[in-house]
């Protein structure tokens, strides 16, 4: 899967990296797995550009899955090297013991995922999900954040019928009328607000003191073994993302950034850009602050994965807390692609 876009913002992306960079990534490894999933970001546009292989010269398997758990499946096996994958399945795989670390966060999830109801099923207040059908993919942010709602509503999972269901099957399952609700991410989350209404956001969950987010995940050995590779691949996303910002304003159905997201995700051309405003991609030099990657214990980035291990446990979806995740972080990569 490698087409190159010749367009502005792929020189752009390319502007940046050093011709040092660009020989002496490729000479570390020849190829590279990658696991990404659906969601709608700038990352997409340097995945259906070919900068990632043009940059570092490495043959470069691209594998699209439809939850992180699955994602994570293949990293715990060792099919694949780097992934994109949500902060529960995240923080499960690093509290289960799977060889991998945070190296960056692809977006603050904010607005762009949603608890939503089906018109007609009779919910107008978080208290009429009582008895109602919700689909959500387990261990997700969305499952993560799905039972935090819950707990602030007074319900359990005991008052309503709680379904593991990838986006797919909601999407099926929410126009056969198997279900009242929802918690998901775009694309199926903007299918389902066509007959649905949102009740709650993982930006209001959010402030509510339980954050979620995206990340790039690498596994520990790989990375070791290759650090221009990854910092080469931070680079590269930041830049996107640096791209998505000056011309946010401007971007349309038929810009080349949105073209390239829409290919990518499946995703309707005209409402990526809707989509793209919803999430906070966090520029590097915050991802470096005590917000996320840095500060050890105390940052955000560890503190989330602790939170959501919490959670995790309480579930029974893991057998233990790890003492520390903040090793489970490492910022170090970053600061190399700051100097590239």
């Amino acid at each position: 899967m490698r087409t190159i876009a010749h367009n502005k913002g792929f020189k752009r992306l390319l502007a940046g990296l050093s011709t040092s960079v660009l020989l002496s990534t490729g000479a570390m490894a020849d190829t590279l797995t990658i696991g990404y999933q659906g969601m709608m970001n700038p990352w997409k546009s340097v995945i259906d550009s070919g900068a990632l292989e043009e940059a570092t010269g490495l043959d470069i398997e691209w594998r699209r899955f439809d939850s992180g758990a699955k994602v994570i499946t293949a990293m715990a096996s060792g099919d694949i090297d780097i992934a994109s994958a949500g902060s529960s399945p995240i923080a499960a795989a690093v509290s289960r013991g799977v060889n991998i670390e945070l190296v960056w966060i692809l977006e603050n999830i904010n607005e762009a995922e949603a608890l939503v109801v089906k018109d007609g099923s009779g919910i107008v207040a978080p208290q009429d999900l009582k008895g109602k059908t919700l689909g959500v993919p387990f261990v997700s942010t969305t499952h993560f954040h799905a039972l935090f709602a819950l707990e602030q509503f007074g319900l359990s999972e005991k008052d309503l019928k709680v379904l593991n269901m990838q986006p797919n099957a909601i999407s099926a399952a929410w126009t056969r009328g198997d279900i009242d609700a929802a918690f998901i991410w775009d694309p199926v989350l903007g299918k389902i607000k066509e007959n649905g209404k949102v009740l709650i956001s993982s930006g209001e969950l959010s402030r509510w003191g339980k954050a979620t987010f995206d990340g790039m995940v690498v596994n520990k050995d790989y990375g070791a073994a290759n650090p221009d590779v990854i910092a080469t691949m931070i680079k590269l996303i930041n830049d996107a993302d640096d791209v998505y910002r000056s011309e946010k304003d401007s971007l349309t159905a038929d810009s080349p950034m949105i073209q390239s997201i829409a290919k990518m995700t499946g995703g309707a051309a005209e409402n990526v850009p809707g989509v793209l405003a919803l999430y906070d991609f966090v520029p590097l030099d915050k991802q470096l602050s005590c917000d996320w990657l840095a500060c050890g214990a105390d940052g955000g980035a560890a503190r989330a994965l602790l939170f959501t291990s919490e959670f995790l446990k309480d579930q029974g979806k893991i057998p233990a807390l790890k003492e520390d995740y903040s090793v489970y972080v490492n910022p170090s990569y970053a600061e190399k692609a700051q100097g590239l």
